[in-house]
């Protein structure tokens, strides 16, 4: 595939569509874009293309691949980028590629327990397709390209490189992307939803995969989606209808938003969940996708019944057929159910081997029920040595805010930090009563949750997060409970030689020093009292509420009593719908911020007595995990585009509105800080000494408003508030400041992870490591063969 193909020596029957006819098509049109006929555009060369005598026909039968080509890539309304745009979406050179370091505590496991973290590992790995599928139409085959290449050359990448004439620095580049795509699991940043492109050339691409018949066949699957960045807004995650991609949505490119939202409707009406779902539009119809091994349903029925057809009685899509399709990723599905049987069989206790046994039956039959069943079995599981969990668990990713990504996580639990957790949660009663609003919106009563610090052996997904509280149900936070992790080798993981930027010389040394401490006492505050607390005032049946009715319950916010909140059957996620995730994470920050600020929280993790003291150690604590918020929001904005106007990541969106609410807190506390026109000097200022006062007040009076409108259902008054607080401006925020954050931006750390390996004879299990690199992050993803 090196050699270059001109237009007149391409032969027409190239040109027969078959089956595969898209990839070809879309194939020929980028080489001759960029060989053959010089041209900056796949546009230009199709056009070009059809002029040609010979292909007017071949293409004519072809209408139908073509205009998909077109709609995808080339519809007139793409907005083309220019050179400078295009650097922003350039893999990282070179990635931050750092290891997620286990061994110790893996050995210290009994074989039962080793046994028990293998089946747990080879589940979550199993499931790596779906993540890719969740992702983008071409992320599987790029996947199936970098593995077919290292299979091809067994490891010898040199010697692949020279055999397809690849000189050392192209192949470097596109080693990095490579492991920037194993890193995020597909070619959309797993922070941000932006795509990313080889920094080498795709003559380099074509050229490497032209030396193994195998990989040629994926890089053709791919159909030029590796470069393509005609459409920016194609770029990025987002509705379909809105110009971004989305296979949440697959084959779907006519859905709309307001039919996503009227599905959503009609599936909160009939009691059907849809973390695990996918939805096709299929001509008037739409498919309602269910993750499950059996591609039926269910004998005993689904979690509605045996009904698969409906025929929708009323609002905007009245007349529409919704039709239930069983067995999404049903191959992945009974590999995953496959070793979770397993995991159950080596649980150490009845309540493992029950969690186990629900993830079975809701991974082989679709069924969330079960899946909540075993969120249920995973909250009694208390102290485990080996902590877990799977499914289709975080919404982030899905424009609509209700579809889940897969993931899941085997890890050991870190005794020593667990202690400290141990004593936050046990004082967790005593902080929370400390936030800004009263008992009323509070839960009538604290369920202590179980608190550990985790050291991650397996955390498949997009990407690993430094803190986890889960289940994300309300019925079941809200009556049962949940659990946090925090996970201790994630948040010490470092990249060598990193910069810090946007932090004045004179602190440099306290946040370098103290940032680590700092961001573990975030951690632990956001996830145990931020997403912990708070109490969802709800119809919970009809003429049952959980607040007083007869004497509703006064807003701190206006001083006036209540007049919204939840109807029987509603979520917090159902009625703020694609805002709810940020909105959340914002909530659960703020609460951070707020409770830092008690010096007896920051005596539980080990600084200071206990008392104010802002100019001692547990002061320097303080300091620094304010001017971190205020830096992570200062660098958010690489996730915004300027283009569409949208965020790309839940927590930077939080993160920036916070950086708002500290500037504008007023009496000086926090500034931005430049002398030069260009702003090219620009560091953060803020007032230690103010914390306690400006600072605080102005987090509480935020915090508070959040809180009581996502308390009453109040989405009209909290969407605006939020969308207010978070709204970049284009001139001055999403110009000339994030041109310095683009310019300042640092890589994202990639994790290479361990495999584990089970002696079928004996039963015992291995573990073996890589080395942070490129190479070692493809070696691991090429040893678990999947």
């Amino acid at each position: 595939m090196r050699a270059a193909v001109g237009v007149d020596c391409v032969k027409p029957n190239i040109c027969k569509f078959d089956g595969h006819s898209f990839h070809i098509v879309r194939c020929i049109v980028s080489r001759l874009a960029r060989v053959v006929l010089g041209v900056q555009t796949m546009s230009d060369a199709l056009a070009y293309l059809e002029q040609r005598e010979p292909y007017r026909g071949a293409m004519a039968a072809a209408a139908g691949p073509v205009n998909r080509i077109r709609h995808r890539f080339f519809t007139s309304s793409a907005i083309k980028m220019n050179a400078t745009d295009l650097t922003h979406y350039l893999a990282d050179s070179p990635p931050a590629v750092v290891r997620l370091e286990i061994e110790k505590h893996f050995e210290a496991l009994n074989d039962k327990q080793k046994r028990y973290a293998h089946f747990i590992s080879q589940a979550c790995f199993a499931g790596t397709r779906i993540v890719l599928r969740q992702l983008s139409p071409e992320a599987e085959s790029i996947y199936d390209l970098i593995l077919a290449l290292h299979r091809s050359c067994n490891g010898d990448w040199s010697s692949l490189a020279s055999k397809a004439g690849v000189e050392e620095a192209e192949l470097n580049h596109f080693l990095d992307y490579a492991a920037m795509f194993l890193g995020n699991m597909g070619n959309y940043k797993s922070f941000g939803d932006s795509k990313f492109i080889p920094r080498c050339s795709e003559k380099t691409v074509a050229a490497l995969a032209s030396t193994s018949p195998e990989a040629a066949k994926f890089y053709e699957a791919t159909g030029g989606a590796i470069y393509s960045s005609d459409k920016q807004s194609l770029m990025h995650l987002g509705f379909p209808d809105a110009g971004h991609l989305s296979n949440y949505y697959p084959d779907s490119p006519n859905i709309t938003k307001a039919e996503i939202e009227a599905i959503s409707t009609w599936m909160e009406a009939k009691g059907l969940l849809p973390e695990n779902t996918r939805l096709r539009k299929n001509g008037d119809a739409f498919e309602i996708l269910i993750a499950s091994s059996v591609s039926t349903v269910p004998s005993k029925g689904g979690d509605i019944g045996k009904d698969t057809s409906f025929t929708v009685e009323d609002g905007p899509l009245k007349g529409k057929t919704i039709k239930l399709v069983y067995g999404d990723y049903s191959k992945e599905m009974a590999a995953i159910a496959d070793n979770t049987k397993k995991a159950a069989d080596n649980a150490d206790n009845d309540t493992q081997k029950n969690m186990y046994t629900n993830y079975t039956d809701s991974f082989a039959n679709g069924s969330l029920e079960a899946f909540k069943d075993a969120q249920r079995d995973w909250i009694k599981d208390k102290g485990p040595m080996v902590e877990s969990n799977i499914g289709f668990v975080e919404t982030y990713r899905d424009p609509a805010g209700v579809r889940g990504e897969w993931e899941g996580f085997a890890s050991m639990v870190n005794l020593e930090r667990t202690r400290a957790f141990a004593e936050l949660v046990a004082s967790a009663p005593k902080l929370i009563p400390l936030l800004p609003w009263g008992k009323e919106f509070e839960k009538d009563k604290f369920l202590s949750p179980d608190f550990t610090s985790l050291e991650v052996m397996t955390f498949n997904g997009s990407g690993i997060p430094a803190g986890i509280n889960i289940p994300n149900y309300d019925d079941i936070r809200q009556t049962e409970g949940f659990k946090n992790v925090s996970l201790g080798n994630v948040l010490s993981a470092k990249a060598p030689n990193e910069k810090i930027p946007f932090i004045r010389k004179e602190d440099d040394e306290c946040f370098r020093k103290y940032r680590d401490a700092a961001f573990e006492v975030q951690v632990g505050l956001h996830e145990l009292t931020g997403h912990g607390c708070g109490k969802l005032l709800q119809e919970t049946a009809p003429g049952v509420f959980n607040f007083d009715k007869d004497n509703l319950p006064v807003s701190p916010v206006t001083g006036k009593p209540i007049t919204t909140w939840y109807k029987p059957g509603q979520t917090w996620g159902s009625v703020f719908g694609s805002i709810a995730a940020s909105y959340e994470e914002c909530r659960a920050e703020l609460v951070a911020m707020h409770l830092s600020c008690e010096f007896a929280a920051l005596k539980i993790f080990g600084f200071g007595d206990g008392n104010v003291d802002m100019d001692g150690e547990a002061g320097d604590v303080l300091y620094a995990c304010y001017l971190g918020m205020a830096r992570s929001g200062l660098a958010s904005l690489e996730m915004w585009d300027p283009k569409s106007q949208k965020w790309g990541q839940a927590h930077s969106q939080a993160r920036f509105s916070i950086l708002k609410c500290f500037l504008d807190a007023g009496d000086d506390f926090c500034k931005l800080d430049y002398t030069k026109d260009d702003l090219s000097d620009l560091t953060i200022r803020l007032d230690r000494s103010k914390i306690l006062t400006a600072g605080r007040d102005a987090v509480a009076k935020y915090l508070q408003k959040l809180h009581v409108y996502k308390s009453t259902a109040d989405v009209e008054t909290g969407t605006k508030f939020y969308v207010d607080m978070t709204t970049v401006d284009p001139d001055f925020w999403g110009t000339k400041i994030r041109k310095v954050v683009l310019d300042n931006r640092q890589p994202r750390k990639v994790f290479v992870q361990a495999t584990t390996a089970l002696d079928e004879a004996s039963g015992s299990v291995s573990i073996k490591h890589y080395e942070a690199s490129p190479l070692g992050m493809i070696q691991s993803w090429a040893d678990r063969n999947l």
